[in-house]
């Protein structure tokens, strides 16, 4: 008796179920817990554990009194900063004419189609280009290398930005006797804010924390702080590389932080 009452309840369960949206985040919530809560847990605790497993603040002192450490991720955030800031001068007058052309679509693809390649692929490719015009490895071509991979991520959101500026903007500045560069200045590039926010968070981010670029575009003379990360779980430090993963997260966490303040803030006012 009781076996048929659990079995009719379970039957009624299953009638009760609907297929919502809700359904189909449980994958993703699943995903998220195995593969980014989880991870971000052990790095966590690796972090005041020393190498007996005993609880300790030794690995956080350790990454903070070597200065060869701190140097590094000073290194990485000057090479994400030229890196982006690269990324964006390229960027932005390309994606501004391509907005304006019946064909930017299919330049904008263009630009994109190298991303279909895998990144290592890419970068062992403008290595064979580097040492064919004899150009010496180092922190030059690893910036070439870095621009290279991650000007797309720049284009992709200041052309989708700008494509969708309406032009009554520009035409109402025009009829009120305003300059192409003072249109450009006053109305366009405000407008285009989110695109710009969206492009660096998008360069900046990934850059500072790459090391396989580094590595085969200065043949190992130049270290980003993702080398040294790499390094660390390599020789078994795992205490101290997670220091420094926290670390790194601790910058992107802060820099998203700005970046949707400045997002939140970038409405323009008026044309004037």
């Amino acid at each position: 008796m009781k076996a048929k009452e659990l079995f009719q309840k379970g039957i009624g369960k299953i009638k009760k179920f609907r297929l919502t949206r809700r359904v189909f985040a449980y994958p993703y919530v699943l995903f998220m817990l195995v593969f980014i809560v989880a991870p971000l847990i052990v790095l966590l605790v690796n972090a005041f554990l020393d190498s007996e497993g005993n609880f300790t603040f030794g690995n956080f002192a350790t990454f903070f009194t070597d200065s060869t450490s701190l140097s590094v991720l000073g290194m990485s955030l000057a090479v994400g900063a030229i890196t982006t800031a690269l990324c964006l001068l390229i960027g932005y007058p390309l994606a501004y004419i391509v907005s304006k052309w019946s064909s930017g679509s299919v330049i904008v693809l263009l630009v994109i189609l190298p991303m279909w390649v895998n990144f290592l692929i890419r970068t062992y490719a403008l290595k064979a280009i580097f040492n064919a015009m004899d150009i010496r490895l180092g922190v030059g071509t690893v910036i070439v290398g870095m621009v290279y991979n991650f000007i797309p991520y720049m284009i992709m959101p200041l052309h989708t930005t700008i494509s969708n500026i309406d032009p009554s903007y520009a035409e109402a500045a025009k009829d009120l006797g305003a300059t192409p560069w003072k249109t450009f200045f006053k109305t366009t590039l405000p407008l285009s804010l989110p695109g710009i926010i969206s492009g660096v968070t998008m360069v900046f981010i990934p850059t500072i924390s790459a090391f396989a670029i580094s590595e085969m575009l200065s043949n190992n003379t130049v270290l980003m702080f993702g080398d040294s990360i790499n390094l660390r779980f390599e020789w078994q430090l795992y205490g101290v590389g997670s220091v420094m993963s926290i670390v790194m997260l601790v910058f992107v966490l802060i820099l998203n932080f700005f970046m949707n303040r400045a997002n939140k803030g970038e409405a323009p006012k008026g044309i004037w």
